[in-house]
């Protein structure tokens, strides 16, 4: 079971890195919270991606993804739910005063809880990460390793466990420049700023998106 030759792990891993290194909400969101909030609220929003993905990952080893590849219907309706998510988050940035990039303990369990769970739904809710788990876990499918569901849960699977060595990177570069930005309120408004120009446009992009 599970027997592949290394030419197929190479590419797979190849592939997996690539797709992890590609930027998008989830990569957006990860930085975002770590230059906002810090190093803790950064992993909070980065465990929050990985269980969304984990989610799409189930959802594509039993195959309840191709309901959104196959039905217009399914897709609009996830899709302009995380295009408003998306632009809701980003609007909340536009509108503030740059207080976020304040350091406060205040109620600091509760924000982080809170940002594990934005992280999942901004995952969650993009379905074309759903339907790219579909299109793109077949193709390592390899019969007689073992059953097609099985097969399609391991690779993605790696594909998250492969992010859990590329993402922490990340979330420490973002802190240690986050630290440097909150030293200046107007700095940490003009940030909030960008980071929600970029989130509106991240969800306009995937309200304008087609299959």
């Amino acid at each position: 079971m599970f027997d592949y030759s290394i030419v197929h792990w190479m590419t797979f891993l190849s592939a997996a890195v690539l797709l992890n290194l590609s930027p998008g909400p989830d990569i957006a969101f990860i930085l975002g919270q770590t230059l906002r909030s810090g190093r803790r609220h950064g992993i909070a929003a980065m465990l929050g991606i990985w269980s969304g993905a984990s989610l799409h990952v189930v959802m594509a080893a039993v195959g309840l993804s191709a309901i959104l590849a196959t039905s217009a219907l399914a897709f609009s309706v996830v899709k302009w739910i995380g295009a408003a998510y998306l632009i809701w988050l980003g609007v909340k940035m536009l509108l503030s005063k740059g207080d976020s990039f304040i350091s406060s303990n205040e109620g600091g369990s509760l924000r982080i809880q809170s940002v594990y769970w934005q992280g999942v739904l901004v995952s969650a809710l993009n379905p074309k990460v759903a339907v790219f788990f579909l299109a793109f876990l077949p193709q390592f499918v390899v019969e007689g390793a073992g059953s097609a569901g099985a097969q399609l849960l391991l690779h993605g699977s790696l594909i998250v466990v492969v992010a859990a060595f590329i993402e922490p990177p990340l979330v420490v570069a973002g802190s240690k420049l986050g630290a440097f930005l909150r030293k200046n309120k107007r700095v940490g408004l003009w940030m909030d700023r960008s980071l929600g120009a970029l989130f509106v446009a991240l969800g306009a992009r995937l309200a304008a998106s087609t299959k």
